[in-house]
């Protein structure tokens, strides 16, 4: 495991490689950031990218749900993974929001995930972006990179999620979050990751157990 020098190190190091930090979803109100983030699971930000102009032609604001019946948006997000479950959630979000909190997102860890289908990654990627709060979400890619490191030894994004609460200071949960998520989804990738040129290299178990080597040779 690592001590609290080596992942600062680490984390500033991954930071340095994307210093624009924000998302690579579009979106230009809070309430159509929340529907683009649950799109998101388990399909790529450019297939949501392709998917959401014509669904935020009609819906910017909470309130514009209602404008729209179940069938509709169903047909307009039917090119992600789990379309009708997530046209739901994003339909009932809207619904929710509008009747109990005037159509503002909440700012609060808990009462947000009182939202359907929003999680504690989506609760947690959708306030750190909308309200600048120092969460880090913890998808597939900051799961994978967190445990290929070494900072964590985990099995679940959930018990990532718990441990790295703990072990990442404030400013490191406040500016991490992002440059974690394309640092897995680009350079430390699950099958060929770019160990060659990773500025951790030296400090990454999977270069110390010498999984590199291995990987060269198959």
């Amino acid at each position: 495991m690592k001590t609290k020098s080596q992942i600062s190190h680490i984390l500033t190091e991954i930071a340095r490689m994307y210093p624009d930090i924000r998302t690579e979803l579009d979106y230009e109100t809070a309430f159509q950031f929340l529907i683009a983030v649950i799109l998101s699971a388990q399909t790529t930000d450019k297939q949501v990218n392709k998917t959401t102009p014509s669904l935020f032609a009609r819906v910017r604001e909470a309130e514009d749900m209602a404008k729209l019946s179940l069938a509709e948006v169903e047909k307009m997000v039917s090119t992600v993974n789990f379309y009708k479950n997530k046209a739901k959630f994003i339909w009932k979000s809207g619904e929710k929001l509008a009747r109990d909190f005037g159509g503002i997102i909440p700012n609060d860890l808990q009462t947000i995930q009182s939202l359907p289908w929003v999680g504690i990654k989506t609760a947690k990627v959708v306030l750190a972006v909308l309200y600048d709060a120092p969460y880090v979400g913890v998808d597939t890619h900051v799961h994978r990179v967190m445990n290929c490191i070494g900072i964590v030894r985990t099995k679940t994004p959930e018990e990532t999620d718990k441990i790295i609460e703990k072990k990442l200071n404030y400013e490191q949960k406040l500016t991490i979050h992002h440059p974690l998520v394309l640092f897995g989804r680009y350079h430390c990738i699950a099958r060929k990751p770019k160990c060659e040129s990773c500025p951790i290299r030296e400090m990454c178990d999977y270069d110390l157990k010498g999984l590199i080597s291995e990987r060269k040779s198959i």
